[in-house]
């Protein structure tokens, strides 16, 4: 399985609707951004973030899940 399809495959399954995608491969790096709205899913965030690193061990790689509000200060500095 690919990592979009493994990502993309947990986050249909609970339910949460990508609002936004971005994807770049940065030298050996792949980096995938994704938008995503929880608000119909059917687990919470810490719930979810559990999910999707289960789903990143069986991948080989690494998930980094932040809330929104999170990201954008970040993303300000």
């Amino acid at each position: 399985m690919g990592i979009i399809a493994g990502v993309t495959a947990v986050l249909a399954l609970h339910h949460c609707n990508i609002l936004d995608i971005s994807q770049k491969i940065m030298g050996d790096l792949f980096t995938m951004i994704l938008v995503v709205d929880i608000g119909h899913s059917s687990l919470n965030m810490d719930s979810l973030k559990d999910q999707l690193n289960n789903t990143a061990n069986q991948l080989g790689v690494k998930i980094y899940v932040q809330n929104e509000a999170v990201f954008t200060a970040m993303d300000r500095l």
